[in-house]
């Protein structure tokens, strides 16, 4: 518990300057740094074709989100299925099958890096630089656009710097999609990236292009006379998988590997970057919109459930009824402790990050609910952007519900939702449970396209939780599922996709349809939102929304797996 107390006082400690600077990275106001980044920016303007200043409609903005991840996803594809015959393969990896190499553009093209290899053994260092890594880099601040763009139509759209911004009459600005882009990416990810790629390298975590020694093994007994150690420039990787809440890894086993985590320092450095960002975000909330006391709202909330959820791991890895069942404890992290990795666990799909520090299959299986819960909500700290743009949906929710339940006009801001808003809401909201145990059913009824490696409750858990992981764009998994095939890859790609692409156009959509809406002065009837019993209320809605719903699966996996295990 002490270890998540420091987490959290660092984190936060970080967290509010953070925010501050990305809330006048977002705004595009004039900078100290303005002479040093415009190096880097404005040639990529000049590539790209575009004017950073140019306001664009929602819709203009979407069209140029999907244009670029559709071109990164081609590359790093046909990347991954030639990488054999590329340069800096010092290791000889193999092309990828086809549909192993589109789930993986893919997976790390939609911020989620769910893993079907072993990037060790099956990317070459060009593949890991390139595919891997330039995506970790991009994706994030994909996300941060969507949400900040977002946040403009909330408040009416952002002030145009000339009258020919706007397409037609009644077109919300929400900003210039390319800028929103570049300058975090520049200002922001890559400067944290390369701090945190130095203290990693401090720390022991490999930073060469150099294939890795070949050992003798101790044991001739073990049947090989010569044993391959991979190395390549991991720390550089593992800063922007973690900085970007990105998740994956450079080894298979992922951060349980002593080399991408060698030392508490370093496990202590991983988590606080899991969080750093996202618990940035939400203040930046208050800086950018002006309204302090929504940026509380959104913090408190989600410090809430961050507390509620964390707390429920560490109880059920250290003091459960199987807690120190001998079933639970192999892949358990022994060099940091169950605590350590019951607290990574919770941090790590509390954030769409989905790296590990153990194997999330050896779990409690009530560690194991807390994690899958964790990714169903995804809005506790959420992904980079992702997670605020599903606290917004939330809050759209909660107002409407809340409005109808007390007898008030629903508004948020001065703006009314009304039928047009609450239809696109409700797409999100029935996506998630058809999605998810519809394919989870399907798998269950046919166990030859499952490939699992476990019987019974424990076999619902790993099936549902590889789906959710997938849709929750965070990346874990319970690993011993054998999902390196064609139904595995093709399946979750799909809800790759569906997860991450609606989640973000929808309130983009949602916002600038409210924006468009005349504002009405708050008085008496006014619902108010920036306050602690809202707050309440809105945790209540989205426990209703992504817990209860899904009661009937999760009694017939963790819980019963849970029983099983402590049954006498």
């Amino acid at each position: 518990m002490t270890e998540a107390i420091v987490v959290l006082l660092l984190v936060i400690a970080a967290g509010w300057p953070l925010g501050h600077y990305l809330a006048a990275v977002m705004r595009g106001a004039p900078m100290h740094g303005d002479r040093v980044f415009g190096v880097i920016e404005k040639p990529v303007y000049r590539l790209l074709g575009v004017d950073p200043s140019e306001g664009m409609t929602w819709k203009a903005y979407a069209a140029a989100f999907l244009a670029s991840n559709a071109i990164l996803g081609v590359l790093a594809w046909v990347v991954f299925m030639t990488q054999a015959w590329l340069p800096l393969n010092p290791n000889g990896a193999p092309n990828m099958r086809w549909d192993l190499a589109l789930h993986t553009a893919v997976s790390f093209l939609t911020n989620t890096n769910q893993q079907h290899y072993s990037g060790q053994a099956q990317l070459s260092h060009l593949a890991q630089m390139t595919g891997i890594v330039g995506l970790q880099v991009v994706t994030p601040m994909m996300g941060l656009a969507l949400v900040v763009a977002t946040l403009r139509g909330l408040f009416g759209g952002r002030t145009p710097p000339s009258a020919s911004a706007q397409a037609t009459v009644g077109d919300v600005d929400v900003g210039n999609y390319w800028a929103d882009v570049v300058r975090p990416s520049v200002r922001v990810m890559l400067p944290l990236c390369l701090l945190w790629s130095v203290l990693l390298t401090w720390q022991g975590v490999p930073s060469t292009l150099d294939g890795g020694p070949v050992a003798t093994p101790v044991d001739a007994s073990a049947g090989m006379a010569a044993q391959k150690i991979p190395l390549g420039p991991v720390a550089p990787m593992v800063a922007a998988k973690q900085i970007g809440t990105n998740g994956g890894g450079w080894y298979g086993p992922n951060s349980a590997v002593p080399l991408e985590n060698p030392t508490p320092l370093s496990n202590l450095l991983e988590m606080v970057a899991i969080l750093l960002i996202p618990v940035a975000i939400t203040f930046m909330v208050g800086a950018f919109t002006e309204r302090r006391r929504f940026s509380a709202l959104v913090f408190g909330t989600m410090l809430l459930m961050s507390l509620v959820s964390g707390s429920a791991a560490i109880w059920s890895e250290g003091h459960s009824a199987t807690a120190s069942d001998i079933a639970v404890m192999e892949g358990k992290e022994t060099r940091f402790g169950a605590g350590s990795s019951a607290l990574w666990a919770a941090v790590t799909t509390q954030t769409s990050n989905g790296s590990v520090n153990a194997m999330h299959d050896s779990l409690a299986p009530l560690t194991g609910l807390v994690t899958i819960a964790n990714m169903l909500v995804n809005g506790i700290w959420g992904g980079i952007g992702c997670g605020l743009q599903q606290f917004i949906v939330y809050l759209l929710l909660g107002v409407f519900l809340a409005g109808l339940m007390t007898g008030r006009t629903p508004e948020l801001f001065g703006r009314k939702i009304e039928a047009h808003e609450v239809k696109l809401l409700a797409v999100l909201v029935l996506l998630q449970p058809l999605v998810l145990l519809g394919f989870t059913a399907v798998t269950l009824a046919v166990p030859e396209l499952t490939g699992n490696s476990n019987p019974g409750f424990h076999a619902i858990s790993q099936v549902f939780y590889e789906f959710t992981s997938a849709f929750a764009n965070n990346g874990s998994g319970f690993e011993g599922l054998g999902d390196a095939t064609a139904w595995w890859n093709l399946s979750t790609t799909l809800l790759l996709v569906l997860g991450r692409y609606p989640a973000l156009l929808i309130p983009l959509a949602i916002a600038a349809s409210l924006a468009r809406k005349r504002v009405t002065p708050e008085g008496i009837g006014t619902l108010q939102v920036e306050t602690p019993t809202f707050a309440l209320t809105l945790v209540a809605v989205i426990v209703i929304l992504t817990l209860l719903q899904f009661m009937p699966i999760l009694v017939l996996g963790p819980i019963a797996d849970h029983l099983a295990l402590s049954a006498p």
